[in-house]
């Protein structure tokens, strides 16, 4: 076997790629997906993330590790978790959590066994060296049994644990057979003997999805929050959210809705020192297997985002601050000046506001060639309040791509509508309003200039862009 490149070479050897991210995180190559393990230790913010470390492709999960002083910068750490032979995770290392047990940083963690993952169990590590390498406790599964109100099914995963008083809970996801996607919740004393208490939730098959995977649960304000990753089958939304009560081991939703409608996948989130509630998501791919083979690649993590509930209980989010510490050059634009734009480019933080009191179609393209004919439309329809990403080619005019489809975004009578796009080679992170979330990845072929253009000049009410910096010292 040859020997493994460094991290450092892959990523300049790899930086070149016009799709490839320079200010989101991803590993030097290979696959990626959930972020795992989100953590606060010493200062520094801990990021594992489900990671295939021999192939661009799903197969093999291990756990990859990185660190960073401020969520933008990272170090990549060597792998935290792998497959262990003839252990409960000898078929793969899946999705979970991480805590401070008594001083003690602790994985929780789902391991599988079986030809098709179908036997998950709940395992533990931990670290005794500033969480570089982790030990798994010997006796692993520290839970192995499913309530049995979920009939037959091997969806058992993600663990998600909390601490209250000295009381550990554990929320796991799963579903219950022709009823839906269901979280159930554990309590333990130690992290190693748990107790079932009951459903937190259980969602309905026709509108919730089949299956719920990596639950999230905890206090946001005055309210609880759950948060769910589904498969939905043929519907839309993918992650979804309930905000309301918890009493007695029980959650009452009040509220629910789309915490993203495009590519964003299996969120997981940490509170930090500055009690900021802070969401990672994976942005999964939108090309065929042979064109992440190719690219030696796959996955990217989301920029982190805050939470916070509004007036509504909607559920907003926000890219980190820290994040203005990138940009770069700026450009501004009034209302007189949207007819056309001297800035261009794959990496650019976008902040746009239009007005929205006349019927039409107000946005931004991005990734333009120099005729138009090639372009990605961030469109907003005021007549219909629906927020679409197009990409748009001479062979494939005005086609919706697959995964961010066009999506419902009501506005208030004279709101008017705020983008934050982040656009990042392939990748493109859209919140309208703080509160409708459409990310996508959109691939955008060799053009003359990728140059950017505003939808609906005359509604355009103000328009700020930034040149964005690598997060990479290459």
């Amino acid at each position: 076997m040859l020997p493994k490149e460094p991290a450092l070479t892959t990523r300049q050897r790899l930086a070149g790629d016009r799709h490839r991210p320079r200010y989101h995180f991803q590993p030097p190559s290979n696959w990626m997906n959930d972020p795992n393990g989100l953590i606060q230790w010493n200062g520094q913010y801990h990021l594992f993330y489900q990671h295939n470390p021999n192939g661009p492709l799903w197969a093999d999960m291990h756990w990859g590790h990185a660190v960073s002083d401020d969520l933008l910068h990272w170090t990549d750490l060597p792998v935290a978790l792998a497959p262990t032979p003839g252990g409960p995770d000898e078929a793969g290392v899946f999705s979970g959590c991480a805590v401070n047990n008594n001083g003690v940083p602790t994985l929780i963690y789902t391991g599988t066994r079986g030809e098709h993952n179908e036997i998950q169990t709940q395992c533990i590590a931990s670290s005794d060296d500033a969480l570089l390498t982790w030990r798994k406790y010997p006796g692993n599964p520290v839970l192995d049994r499913m309530p049995d109100e979920a009939g037959q099914t091997r969806d058992f995963r993600d663990p998600f644990v909390w601490q209250d008083g000295d009381t550990w809970y554990m929320a796991l996801g799963s579903r219950i057979q022709d009823v839906g996607g269901a979280v159930f919740l554990y309590r333990s004393p130690d992290l190693i003997h748990w107790e079932y208490l009951n459903p937190l939730l259980v969602g309905d098959i026709h509108r919730h999805g089949v299956t719920w995977e990596c639950p999230n649960f905890f206090k946001l304000g005055d309210q609880w929050v759950l948060i769910i990753s589904s498969h939905m089958g043929n519907y839309t939304a993918s992650v979804l959210y309930f905000a309301g009560s918890y009493e007695n081991h029980r959650f009452t939703p009040r509220c629910e809705g789309v915490l993203d409608y495009g590519t964003l996948y299996a969120p997981l989130t940490l509170l930090d020192d500055r009690e900021r509630r802070i969401l990672f998501g994976w942005l999964r791919e939108d090309r065929p297997a042979e064109a992440q083979k190719a690219a030696g690649w796959s996955g990217v993590q989301s920029i982190p985002r805050v939470l916070s509930l509004d007036a509504h209980n909607r559920l907003n989010t926000a890219p980190i601050p820290e994040l203005a510490t990138l940009r770069g050059r700026h450009y501004h634009y009034g209302p007189q000046d949207g007819a056309a734009l001297a800035v261009s480019g794959l990496a650019l933080d976008i902040v746009a506001a239009f007005e929205t009191t006349a019927a039409g179609l107000c946005g931004i393209s991005v990734a333009c060639s120099g005729d138009g004919r090639k372009r990605t439309d961030i469109v907003y329809d005021v007549a219909t309040q629906r927020l679409a990403v197009r990409k748009i080619t001479p062979e494939l005019f005005d086609i919706t791509t697959t995964q961010a489809r066009d999506v419902p975004h009501p506005l208030a009578a004279g709101e008017p509508l705020q983008l934050r796009i982040l656009l990042d080679g392939s990748v493109v992170e859209i919140i309208a309003n703080g509160r409708t979330s459409l990310t996508s990845r959109i691939y955008p072929l060799p053009t003359d200039g990728d140059h950017v253009q505003v939808i609906g000049a005359p509604a355009l009410q103000s328009l700020d862009i930034w040149e964005m910096s690598s997060i990479w010292h290459l």
